[in-house]
């Protein structure tokens, strides 16, 4: 047994050999056996059912099939739409184009979006990588913060002359996407366990909104005023700011009372958590 040594203690030659050892081993799996990472095959003791390169790789692809696996667990609806074999292979390819980084697997998938809109041919399927922005922000909203969400009394008590000058806080699940496929449909039918029709593209692009609610997560569309009003409140727009905008889809002498109604909407659906007068 190698003795460790502890924190500000020189290390002994035996425990940088073993350093250097986890190192070497560490990196072999992580470049699933590239050669250049090959020396560690000297080290590995072969047996008489295996050579050491062949008990090398046992730890290398079950790495990668981990991999694989948090892809799959989170793109659930995404596998169902390009079919079991295109998913294991585009996995694959996602995970030899963003190799791991994280410490904890649940980020892993977070940028085979970005992987599917510029990879070559996934790139020529815009609905993949949609589908899979929609279900990485459900994932995001699932996983956000708790937040306390204001009732109608709370808007209510707010005196009439701060109201220009009041912002306000969105519960950290909230999530916004512009989507031209209509995706949601698609994976609202697989979750159903309904027959999914193929994505359909749309004229324009439609706003959406994915949030939570206790343990439950929520999607709607939004109307494109709604849309920006939400926006712009998420970047720190005023309640003043937010009627002027809306003079861009509403009458101007009806802007306050479409931008009170909006916020009614929010705060009844919990994506309000704090404001600030």
């Amino acid at each position: 047994m190698i003795d460790t040594p502890k924190p500000g203690e020189a290390k002994t030659p035996a425990s940088k050999d073993l350093a250097r050892l986890q190192q070497d081993f560490q990196n072999y799996v992580l470049a699933a056996g590239a050669p250049d990472h090959s020396g560690i095959e000297a080290e590995i003791v072969a047996t008489a059912k295996a050579s050491a390169k062949t008990r090398l790789g046992i730890y290398s692809e079950a790495y990668r099939l981990r991999l694989i696996e948090a892809l799959d667990t989170d793109y659930v609806t995404l596998r169902a739409l390009v079919g079991d074999d295109a998913f294991e292979k585009l996995a694959l390819g996602y995970v030899d184009a963003y190799p791991s980084k994280v410490y904890n697997m649940r980020w892993f998938g977070a940028r085979l979006p970005e992987f599917l809109r510029t990879t070559s041919p996934y790139a020529n399927y815009p609905a993949f990588a949609e589908m899979a922005a929609f279900e990485w922000a459900l994932t995001l909203a699932f996983d956000a913060d708790d937040a306390p969400a204001l009732g109608i009394e709370d808007i209510a008590g707010v005196p009439g002359e701060a109201w220009a000058d009041m912002t306000f806080a969105c519960h950290p699940s909230l999530q916004r996407l512009d989507l031209r496929w209509n995706v949601p449909a698609f994976w609202k039918a697989i979750a159903n366990e309904e027959e999914a029709q193929a994505p359909q593209q749309n004229e324009f692009p439609i706003a959406w909104m994915i949030w939570r609610r206790d343990l439950d997560s929520y999607f709607r569309s939004l109307p494109v005023d709604e849309a920006w009003a939400l926006d712009a409140i998420r970047s720190g727009a005023n309640f003043a700011e937010v009627c002027s905008g809306l003079c861009e889809w509403i009458d101007e002498l009806q802007a306050a009372r479409h931008a009170a109604g909006l916020l009614k909407g929010w705060v009844s659906e919990e994506l309000i958590s704090g404001l600030k007068y």
